[in-house]
């Protein structure tokens, strides 16, 4: 969504804005320089290497537009609204504080009806009083918070490796370990990304080796530990060594540009690492002294903020409820994990939260493994229609199988896309508005009705009480 909206007029010409992706790309230089600046100041964390990083690799492009600024621009591009969520809420907090929300004008909590101007997040306040403030952060910056699902300790579990789940239960005394070697492996993915240098490359593919053989002759060690404290003991030992292998790599590059890069990536990411601090901003509500906000929220001067796909990957806590009154919804659906996931995952935050949400054939669920290509799950009154479309199903895999297999090769975790997959999947969900077009249509209509109904009983209501 960054990419498109660099446009400001991507909505009148999709193909062009979508080119990017398969842009030129960004020079290491440039993206050290981003990073090398933003190390200066003062709540630095790894998801400003992970934004510059996959700025540079995926996207392409360093897009430092402030997204403030999308409040002036073209009003026939959609409203953009970006979701994260609030990192010790989410693992300890109530759900009221879980959710976060950043559009061109405010950012904030939703159901705790706290927000600042967009311009301020990132200032220090204290008890509602801006104290200083602080450069508006850039869309790099804003991409690493709200694509980093790699901060959350839970989702690094699910990368474990066999040999580390102890009597078949995820040992936490692996964390360290598991933090280090995925941040290392993203790293050097997206590394290899920025760089065309066939000797680069070849640098990089003998450092994954160095990961991976490090990774696999650990088996036996971890077996033969009798206690907790033992695992934390070589958990910790072996992340040392995981680090130290790559600072003896770095130090035995030939001279030139790749080591310079390396080294400098290497002096800032490493340390970073070792901390695991993703999303650190400056808290406005500290001290804020308003009974909905929670005391976990209240008494820090920071809070961190991780992409909010970790809690639901499809952001609709942000359009549910009274404050945005929405009467339709079209949710394409795109995400990894299974199918129905996100929508599941809403109808039991929005009972949580006491909002509104149409009601779920349970039968439907059972067509998790092979889904039609489009569902529409009917608002009554408060409850907003929504219409679900999942990007692979019936209507392009032949059966079950095909479904699941196009599910892993585009899966979120990988490499940028080739060309001739981003072509592929923007075909695919072209094909899958045409094929659905009369239920779209018919959908939006109804959704008029109900508004221009609303509007007149409205209406009414304002003539009787005058």
């Amino acid at each position: 969504m960054t990419s498109l909206y660099s446009d400001p007029e991507w909505s009148t010409n999709l193909d062009r804005a979508v080119s990017r992706l398969s842009g030129p790309g960004v020079e290491m230089e440039q993206a050290l320089a981003w990073l090398n600046e933003r190390s200066k100041e003062e709540h630095f964390s790894l998801t400003d290497v992970w934004g510059v990083l996959t700025s540079a690799g995926i996207m392409k492009q360093m897009d430092l537009r402030c997204f403030s600024d999308e409040a002036n621009r073209n009003a026939s591009n959609p409203y953009p609204i970006y979701c994260a969520i609030e990192k010790h809420c989410f693992s300890n907090g109530p759900i009221e504080g879980k959710w976060f929300e950043v559009s061109p004008h405010e950012a904030g909590f939703p159901e705790l009806g706290v927000f600042v101007e967009t311009s301020l997040l990132g200032s220090r306040f204290q008890g509602g009083v801006l104290l200083e403030q602080k450069p508006e952060m850039d869309m790099v910056q804003l991409q690493g918070v709200f694509g980093c699902a790699l901060a959350h300790e839970e989702t690094i579990r699910e990368f474990i490796p066999p040999w580390l789940d102890v009597f078949g239960q995820i040992d936490s005394a692996a964390e360290e370990y598991l933090r280090v070697y995925n941040a290392l492996q993203k790293l050097v993915a997206l590394t290899r990304s920025t760089s065309k240098d066939p000797a680069s490359l070849s640098d990089l593919d003998k450092l994954q080796k160095i990961l991976e053989d490090k990774v696999n002759h650990n088996e036996s060690a971890w077996r033969q530990s009798k206690s907790m404290e033992e695992r934390k003991a070589l958990s910790k030992h072996w992340s040392q060594e995981l680090l130290a292998a790559v600072e003896t790599w770095s130090q035995n590059l030939e001279e030139g540009a790749f080591k310079t890069h390396v080294s400098l990536l290497i002096q800032k990411v490493l340390p970073l690492i070792l901390k695991w601090e993703w999303g650190t901003t400056a808290n406005f509500l500290y001290q804020y002294q308003e009974h909905s906000v929670p005391p976990c929220l209240q008494l820090k001067e920071t809070f961190h903020l991780l992409d909010a796909g970790l809690l639901i990957n499809v952001a609709y806590p942000s359009f549910l409820g009274d404050k945005r009154d929405i009467d339709l919804l079209i949710a394409p659906e795109y995400s990894a994990g299974n199918m129905f996931e996100t929508l599941t995952l809403a109808r039991d935050y929005a009972a949580a939260v006491n909002k509104s949400f149409p009601e779920i054939d349970e039968k439907i669920l059972e067509e998790k493994d092979w889904p039609r290509d489009c569902y529409v799950f009917e608002g009554k009154e408060k409850e907003p229609t929504i219409v679900y479309m999942p990007l692979f199903n019936r209507n392009n895999c032949k059966d079950a199988e095909e479904f699941k297999a196009k599910m892993e090769e585009y899966s979120t975790f990988q490499r940028a896309f080739t060309q001739d997959k981003i072509e592929f999947v923007l075909e695919t969900a072209k094909a899958n508005v045409k094929n659905n077009k009369e239920i779209l249509l018919r959908e939006i209509n109804k959704a008029i009705l109900r508004r221009h109904k609303k509007r007149l009983s409205l209406s009414h209501d304002s003539c009787l009480f005058l």
